[in-house]
């Protein structure tokens, strides 16, 4: 893909996550009060995309409730403020294996391997705008935790979402996964101009360096709409490389805790630092409603 740096870029605020992120800080949401007036408020911040997982109200751990993401739509939808909605298809690939001399039985806790149609139930009755669509299968930084998406479970996800309306985003964590997204593309899978995150920086996938950053970008086809992020420090540094490589931004405590060193953020802070440095780039931060508009993307009503 031609480098030409985007001068009209959106925002994607990732609020919450799945991670083990909820006892590291005050501000992670853990109720589905708590993640919608985040969504809201990053949304007033400047953010035209959130982008939510669920979480047990109590304990913060990742759950796949389906009226747990159900209630968090709902608020965000009748909301005074308008973002367009982005909720993760992630969960449910989980396997997490006993001891390396004895793989089997996989270990009960950490283990959370559903099938396609469970995985996506949420997004066919709370019909966001947009879903994403992990393309691989990954070692994902625990010692014995795979990230499961095998190429039948991601060929038959993909189907479900593009025949439910719902828009995938193709969340790539290496080249190999955009390969095979190019490939879910051509077999009619997905659709094309497709989206896609690029995802850098997390372990074991992509090294967040500029040549791999480049290497990801330049494997991205012509007539795509890619957006990236790094974690942590890197947060930051990101939303400029981002848009310098033509890009858009994606910001939030999903993916980072901290405002500057020793301050905790809340994901209006993200983003506001994300509107603030895309400003002094010259670059005009894109509204919902635009955003609809560049990715054809219709809002609707839960089912």
């Amino acid at each position: 893909m031609p480098l030409h740096m985007n001068r009209e870029a959106f925002i994607t605020c990732a609020v919450t996550g799945a991670g083990s992120t909820q006892d590291r800080s005050p501000h992670v949401p853990r109720s589905p009060e708590q993640i919608a007036a985040n969504a809201i408020e990053a949304a007033k911040a400047g953010a035209a995309i959130v982008h939510c997982h669920v979480r047990d109200p109590v304990t913060g751990a990742p759950r796949r409730d389906l009226a747990l993401y159900r209630d968090v739509t709902e608020r965000i939808r009748n909301s005074e403020t308008d973002v367009v909605l982005n909720l993760t298809a992630g969960m449910g690939g989980d396997i997490t294996t006993g001891p390396v001399e004895r793989p089997f039985p996989l270990a009960a806790d950490g283990t959370d391997l559903v099938g396609a149609t469970e995985r996506v139930a949420h997004l066919l009755e709370c019909r966001p705008e947009i879903c994403t669509l992990d393309c691989g299968t990954m070692n994902f930084a625990e010692a014995n935790y795979i990230m499961a998406n095998t190429p039948d479970m991601l060929r038959e996800m993909g189907r479900m979402m593009t025949e439910s309306g719902v828009r995938p985003e193709i969340e790539a964590f290496d080249t190999g996964q955009l390969w095979f997204a190019k490939r879910l593309v051509r077999e009619g899978v997905l659709e094309t101009p497709a989206l896609v995150q690029l995802c850098m920086g997390v372990p074991w996938g992509a090294p967040d360096d500029l040549n791999t950053f480049m290497a990801m970008v330049n494997n991205v086809p012509d007539d795509w709409c890619f957006s990236a992020f790094s974690l942590g420090r890197n947060q930051m540094p990101y939303v400029a490389a981002a848009v310098l490589a033509g890009g858009n931004v994606r910001v939030g405590l999903e993916d980072n805790l901290m405002l500057d060193r020793g301050v905790l953020a809340t994901n209006r802070q993200l983003v506001e630092r994300a509107v603030e440095i895309l400003h002094r780039l010259g670059v005009r931060v894109l509204g919902p409603e635009e955003v609809r508009t560049k990715l054809g993307l219709t809002k609707r009503q839960p089912v």
